[in-house]
């Protein structure tokens, strides 16, 4: 038997980045406060987009600053700016 786990939906409309960081927060697998690329992969499949292992890649690339491998919290601005402007995300603000 198959268990599947059930997000909550990004809000439509306008996200602000609470929201956005909080419907994010939900695919924190391991519960470290940061995002790796598989735990953004899972996220963005969450939507149904093409191709979210390659988005993820790519999303990764443009916002982990430190090299470390996932997004941290000081680079959440730079994800929130990513989703906005390449998955065309509706934000009604990208400061933190």
């Amino acid at each position: 038997m198959a268990f599947m786990r059930y997000y909550r939906a990004l809000p439509q409309g306008a996200t602000t980045v609470e929201e956005f960081r909080a419907w994010l927060s939900q695919f924190d697998a391991d519960g470290d406060g940061r995002i790796s690329r598989e735990e953004l992969e899972e996220a963005l499949r969450s939507l149904n987009l093409w191709f979210a292992w390659w988005k993820a890649r790519e999303a990764m690339r443009a916002v982990d600053a430190n090299g470390n491998g996932a997004v941290d919290d000081d680079e959440m601005g730079r994800l929130y700016a990513f989703a906005h402007k390449h998955l065309h995300l509706k934000m009604s603000q990208l400061e933190e």
